[in-house]
């Protein structure tokens, strides 16, 4: 059996990463998306995240793209730019196996690395049970709940806020 590497995503990642995309969006709560990207754009995002100097990792096991992850700007506005927010997606056939964490745990690494000093989860929905544990279990702590701010899939929808620290995190200035 083959071992689940995560490594820095790749161009050559992009149709796999978009098809993983898009069953989320298609049929879940993680994205406030309502029509899945084209190849296209998911390769503009991807560089755009790259140009910027934000990590973003695949996860890939034999060969098989199992997941990824990035971490892009929280917001657009100067004075954050030491904070980033992370997206985490797991191919449907490849969750509750680890991959999320293990991309989760590389992301803060590689975040950190590049001089990152916040990290923010905003989770689409507050169902999102395992998305919470899993950020908790990672160090984030809740921060809130924006109640009601999306309607998707014939529901409103919460979203929840969890921050964690990365490296120095606000002790000292950047």
């Amino acid at each position: 059996m083959s071992e689940t590497s995560i490594r820095p995503a790749e161009l050559r990642d992009i149709a796999p990463i978009t098809g993983i995309y898009a069953e989320a969006v298609r049929s879940g709560t993680a994205t406030f998306e309502i029509d899945p990207p084209d190849e296209h754009e998911m390769a503009r995002r991807y560089r755009e995240l790259c140009a910027g100097g934000f990590p973003y990792l695949v996860a890939e096991r034999a060969g098989a793209t199992l997941g990824y992850a990035y971490a892009g700007p929280y917001r657009l506005r100067p004075a954050y730019r030491w904070t980033v927010e992370d997206s985490i997606y797991v191919a449907p056939d490849a969750q509750r196996r680890g991959i999320g964490g293990a991309l989760l745990h590389r992301l803060i690494a590689e975040a950190a690395t590049r001089g990152f000093r916040q990290m923010v989860a905003v989770i689409g929905d507050s169902a999102q049970v395992p998305s919470i544990a899993l950020h908790a279990a990672h160090g984030f702590r809740l921060v809130g709940t924006h109640e009601a701010v999306g309607f998707k899939l014939g529901r409103w929808l919460d979203t929840v806020l969890m921050q964690r620290a990365l490296g120095p995190g606000a002790t000292t200035a950047p």
